[in-house]
């Protein structure tokens, strides 16, 4: 089998439950736009998961990746699961009990003084997601694609009826069945957000349960040697993830600060920029699908001779398929995403963000070339300098943040996200090309990212104008159908003998 056609397969066996997971948790996301009384508890919502995702990357510390690279090592094979493993369960312990210690400064910075609970919670969620980690990576190693998948999905499935249940049915059951049997595990005094949290909890702790097989192969074993070995790759990864953090989340954590309203007002501005946010990030569930993918794949082939004109190959198709997506998401925004993904209708207010959706999913098409780019770095362990592009990247979304957000709000936050990106794709490009050469088709890709964008800008400017929703989801397919058609024209021989040549060596 070829390795492009070997990629795809474990692409698609990745992607089926996890597109069902990921647009579950979709449906989730903007469910809470029906169920929450206000923007503003989305708003709270969205802020807390901003600060989460920072603990996150200080929890795992790059750990996974470490591990991906180590088990290629004949030396260190036996070795690499256990003392990953050993190692995060003691800083697990550690961070989390530093949360639950400090739970009332921690939550007096996420503004939501009055639930310090709420940090509690997190320490455990983000405690059991990050000891699950190392489980995870070696299914996916060992190419249990599927388990992988399914653990994922019924994590995503656990979460949504949970938050159904506890956001959505009780409080209906409360108001209009009020000795219903099942009131018994509900407390009103939680309020919509926290038990939105603790579906959450509820979801992390069942996956825990999920990888029993997983943790009873553990044998406590550690490598003194290996973990130091390993703590220095990964140690410049936990900046490349604060940095990418800072690129995919602050914005949400500064507008909250920087804008000139009071608290509530900030909290219902974030809820509606994080909802249309929400709607750009779609292209991401491709995004995240294909680096589950193509991560251990990637390493997989790294000693092959045509390792280098096999990466070419990803990225040029994965451009086709990315900006593809770009215009279903950009296209249709006006009409679908926004009138149906979020209550629009009883909170028209949604509707202001329209504006960011398509800064913000080109930014998404950057984001996943450059997740492309990297892997210079990753094979050629020279992180730290990957490292700095990131750094870079922080550095433009912080100080366009602080610049833009007291001028235009939120749709300075967009900007930012989306020049941040478009930098750190262009500079680590230049950087592998230095380091780790890949021939890419830059002219080809170019052209590809130029046509998707003419035929957004003549709807966005054009089409878009006109009063007819029938004439506007016309025009949205014609432009998608445009792009099809084109790339089927343009690369239907090229598919053909990429897969007959990789098939033939």
């Amino acid at each position: 089998m070829s390795s492009i056609k070997k990629l795809t397969g474990q692409t698609l066996i990745y992607g089926v439950p996890t597109i069902l997971g990921r647009f579950l948790n979709v449906f989730l996301t903007f469910g809470l736009t029906y169920l929450f009384n206000t923007t503003a508890q989305f708003g709270d919502y969205a802020v807390a998961y901003a600060y989460v995702t920072f603990l996150n990357v200080i929890f795992t510390y790059g750990m996974e990746t470490a591990y991906f690279r180590f088990s290629q090592s004949d030396e260190y094979r036996k070795d690499v699961y256990p003392t990953a493993l050993s190692s995060l369960l003691g800083s697990t312990l550690l961070l989390s009990s530093l949360m639950i210690l400090f739970s009332q400064p921690m939550a007096d910075l996420w503004r939501m003084s009055e639930h310090p609970e709420y940090v509690v919670w997190f320490a455990f969620i983000i405690g059991f997601d990050a000891i699950c980690t190392i489980p995870f990576a070696r299914l996916r190693q060992e190419g249990k694609a599927m388990k992988f998948s399914m653990i994922k999905f019924c994590n995503i499935l656990i979460q949504v009826c949970s938050t159904l249940f506890f956001v959505g049915l009780c409080p209906w059951l409360e108001k209009h069945h009020p000795g219903h049997f099942l009131l018994f595990l509900y407390n009103p005094s939680i309020s919509a957000v926290g038990y939105a949290f603790l579906s959450n909890l509820v979801a992390s702790t069942a996956t825990l349960l999920m990888l029993y097989k997983e943790f009873g192969s553990y044998n406590f074993k550690f490598n003194k040697r290996l973990w130091k070995d390993m703590m220095i790759y990964s140690l410049p990864l936990v900046i490349v993830g604060l940095a990418g953090m800072v690129n995919e989340t602050l914005d949400r954590a500064l507008l909250d600060h920087l804008l000139p309203y009071s608290v509530d007002k900030n909290k219902a501005i974030i809820g509606i920029y994080s909802a249309c946010y929400k709607i750009a990030a779609l292209i991401n569930i491709f995004i995240q699908v294909f680096r589950m993918g193509a991560e251990p794949f990637f390493f997989n082939e790294s000693n092959k001779s045509s390792a280098q004109q096999v990466y070419a190959n990803v990225m040029y198709f994965f451009t086709i398929v990315c900006m593809a997506i770009f215009l279903v998401v950009v296209l249709f925004a006006d009409t679908v995403w926004t009138r149906y993904l979020v209550d629009s209708a009883h909170h028209p207010e949604y509707l202001e963000g329209l504006i960011v959706i398509p800064i913000l999913a080109f930014g998404y098409v950057c984001l996943g070339i450059y997740y492309n780019l990297t892997i210079w770095y990753k094979l050629t362990n020279k992180t730290l300098i990957g490292s700095f592009v990131t750094i870079l990247g922080a550095v433009i979304t912080v100080g366009m943040n602080i610049w833009l957000i007291p001028k235009i709000g939120f749709l300075g936050s967009a900007w930012a996200t989306m020049v941040c990106y478009l930098v750190m794709m262009v500079a680590t490009y230049f950087l592998g090309q230095k380091y780790y050469h890949v021939p890419y088709d830059i002219k080809a890709i170019l052209s590809y990212i130029f046509l998707g964008l003419v035929i957004f800008s003549i709807y966005w400017w054009g089409v878009r104008r006109v009063p007819s929703d029938f004439v506007k989801l016309s025009c949205a397919l014609l432009g998608v159908f445009i792009y099809v058609i084109w790339v089927w024209i343009k690369e239907r021989r090229r598919l053909v003998g990429i897969f007959r040549r990789n098939a033939g060596s």
